[in-house]
């Protein structure tokens, strides 16, 4: 028999809401509404995103008006910047309030989750993550779908 214990790691292979939203990872059914809509929400990764996923950070809840040029203006005081881009809506055009940004390194790319904890671009109090939507099969933004929903 193997030991359960020789595949465990402290980080999830797999995302599941219900155990993000779980104080120990125990529970069975979704203890409140945010639970039940990150289990229920859809969420594809952005197509075309070309950046290292170790060094990309995920950032939502700023305003419509944000630009890339916003995102890299705001993050350049963390480290170096290679790309940023704001996800907009296919039909309207408009922004829906997240989008990406590439730290030259995974330590600028820590640095600036650190520290960007609290903070605010241009009066919105932002959230700012690891982008794991393409190492993490199933990963969901749960903080996203919270916002938006």
């Amino acid at each position: 028999m193997a030991d359960p214990l020789q595949n465990w790691s402290p980080y999830a292979k797999e995302y599941d809401p219900l155990k993000a939203g779980s104080i120990d990872g125990t529970d069975t059914e979704p203890h409140d509404k945010a639970v039940s809509r990150a289990i229920q929400a859809h969420y594809e990764p952005p197509h075309g995103l070309k950046s290292k996923p170790e060094r990309t950070l995920f950032v939502a809840r700023f305003g419509p008006k944000i630009t890339k040029y916003d995102l890299k203006d705001f993050f350049c005081r963390y480290g170096d910047v290679l790309s940023a881009r704001v996800i907009v809506d296919v039909v309207t055009g408009l922004s829906q309030g997240y989008g990406f940004v590439e730290m030259r390194s995974e330590d600028e790319a820590r640095r600036a989750v650190r520290r960007s904890v609290d903070t605010a671009l241009r009066g919105y109090k932002i959230f700012v993550d690891y982008e794991s939507s393409r190492s993490m099969k199933g990963w969901k933004p749960r903080r996203l779908v919270l916002f938006i929903i």
